[in-house]
């Protein structure tokens, strides 16, 4: 599976009682770990793909924009909270810029002139490999 963020701002908000009410919820995270704000938990659409990677016994890939070293840190604030180191090895994060040196031309067009994204506007500690949890 995959979660694509281009142009969204965040991962989204979900309230506690839902996320709780998930299957398999307590089995994949230690909840204490994910970040709560108040009554809402941050980064709904990371925890759902993760339970859903789980509950399939598929990978989950989050690309993102390098640029957006919030995101990154959501992504990674979520895999800190999953309790099976297989699962989180099945758990991987692939930036746009990473995406970008690999891809068609044309593509490579697309993503510069609409958004900018070019294969070298990635942040120099990010090489064009997978990025595994940890």
């Amino acid at each position: 599976m995959v979660e694509a963020k281009l142009t969204e701002t965040d991962f989204q908000t979900a309230s506690k009682r839902m996320i709780e009410r998930y299957r398999d919820v307590e089995e994949v995270f230690d909840l204490a770990e994910l970040m709560v704000s108040g009554d809402f938990v941050r980064s709904y659409q990371l925890i759902r793909g993760v339970l859903a990677a789980f509950a399939t016994g598929g990978s989950l890939c989050v690309l993102c924009d390098a640029r957006r070293p919030d995101l990154i840190e959501s992504w990674y604030s979520v895999v800190r909270a999953v309790r099976s180191c297989v699962l989180r090895c099945r758990l991987q994060l692939l930036t746009w810029q990473e995406l970008a040196t690999v891809l068609p031309s044309a593509l490579k067009k697309f993503l510069a002139a609409k958004y900018g994204i070019t294969a070298s506007n990635a942040p120099s500690s990010l090489s064009p490999t997978w990025h595994h949890g940890k």
